[in-house]
């Protein structure tokens, strides 16, 4: 089948599958897994520390994955896990000092990664990425379940 014939949904697997890897070869070398990144990125977009259905919900991980890995980041030092003193429930997470030190560098690695793949199209800041953004923001949105 050549990629001309392919249908959107086979182009979407192979791209996500494409960046995974790409991504899970060059955090191997920082001890990170893709799924770690996501999770210790992610955290540097919120104000105040997230509960992990938050950290979930803006990650699309499943909650429960995120709680496992949660448990392991927090092992290692990257991450702290507390209970949120109004709901004992929610668990909240938030970056250790040893954690930012180890995700900035992931992000600007993740970043040339994401420049290389985004050069076709102009970069990230080009009018067919800002499109395709778009694009794919709008399929994100359709409700499969």
């Amino acid at each position: 089948m050549s990629s001309s014939s392919a249908t959107p949904g086979h182009l979407v697997w192979r791209l996500a599958m494409k960046w995974r890897v790409a991504v899970d070869r060059a955090l191997t070398p920082h001890g990170l897994t893709h799924a770690q990144y996501v999770v210790l990125a992610s955290l540097l977009a919120f104000d105040t520390p997230p509960s992990q259905r938050e950290l979930a919900d803006f990650t699309g991980l499943e909650a429960l994955y995120v709680s496992k890995l949660a448990r392991a980041l927090d092992a290692d030092g990257l991450i702290q896990r507390t209970r949120d003193k109004a709901d004992t429930r929610t668990v909240r997470v938030s970056l250790t000092d040893r954690g930012h030190s180890v995700v900035l560098p992931a992000v600007e690695l993740v970043g040339a990664l994401l420049d290389r793949l985004l050069a076709p199209l102009g970069g990230r800041s080009g009018d067919r990425t800002a499109a395709l953004s778009r694009d794919l923001t709008a399929l994100l949105s359709v409700p499969l379940d």
